[in-house]
């Protein structure tokens, strides 16, 4: 079992290194690292942390981190977002664009991969016969490689596409082990990019986005760690850029760009770099 000291180490350093907040979740830490712990030979998690700070190829680190995130999402959450975002957004965005055609979309917490497979399905329904004459490549960011690794491969069980239009499962998706398994298209497959990233290290974005889906990730974090974060999201954002969030997570925008458009889903002002 863990002990209070161990559980303060734990906490304090994905605090740090992560900004998650796992103060109030003992229980789930000790449950979910107790096994791994265990099978490794390790006597305690004290001997685990020591081993995760001496391990320079960083891979018990992220262990830890894959160990301790939770990954819940699937295919269809929070669809308004999605219509919102092919009925609003994207028509200004084509006019916007319509010189450059190109498109900066980012997914800041990719998970298993279903809510970036979404938007690129939304972008190729939208854009049709003329995608081809965009770039509507959809960068796709985790904190997890476990999950990035699941989300590259595309292959999810065929009830997890039950609430998929039929016509997107045909298109989008092809039967694998008998129609027990279906696996993302190739086609698709390359309109996202799946990268590993830490939301609290500096953004790496040469340009300012389009528009950005943070959503259901910033639950985990405490407000100041939040607030610091929105700070670099405005920042990542275009003027008159979207950004849409979990449809129960809530935003403090004291001191920011942003406006409310609908509840979960704030624009950044124009005029404002």
């Amino acid at each position: 079992m863990i002990t209070d000291e161990e559980f303060l180490r734990i906490s304090v350093f994905m605090k740090q290194r992560y900004g998650i907040d796992l103060s109030q979740k003992k229980v789930i830490v000790n449950g979910r690292l107790e096994n791994y712990i265990k099978s490794n030979g390790w006597h305690n998690f004290n001997e685990f942390m020591d081993a995760v700070m001496r391990d320079v190829t960083g891979n018990q680190e992220k262990m830890l981190v894959n160990f301790l995130t939770t990954n819940h999402t699937y295919f269809m959450r929070e669809f308004e977002h999605f219509e919102y975002f092919k009925g609003v957004v994207l028509p200004w965005l084509r006019k916007k664009e319509s010189a450059t055609k190109d498109l900066r979309i980012w997914c800041g917490a990719a998970s298993t991969g279903e809510e970036p497979y979404m938007i690129a399905m939304v972008l190729t329904d939208f854009f049709g016969l003329e995608r081809n004459q965009w770039d509507t490549k959809v960068l796709a960011t985790d904190i997890s490689t476990k999950v990035l690794k699941q989300a590259m491969a595309g292959i999810y069980a065929d009830d997890q596409l039950k609430n998929i239009p039929e016509h997107w499962k045909r298109h989008f998706f092809h039967p694998i082990s008998g129609g027990a398994q279906y696996q993302v298209t190739d086609e698709l497959k390359k309109e996202v990019l799946f990268r590993q990233f830490n939301l609290m290290d500096p953004f790496p974005f040469k340009k300012q986005m389009h528009t950005i889906f943070l959503r259901n990730v910033m639950i985990y974090f405490d407000e100041g760690t939040k607030r610091e974060l929105l700070q670099k999201v405005c920042e990542a954002l275009i003027p008159g850029g979207y950004l849409f969030i979990g449809t129960t997570e809530t935003l403090d925008r004291t001191g920011t760009p942003l406006e409310i458009i609908q509840p979960s889903i704030f624009r950044k002002k124009e005029g404002i770099k």
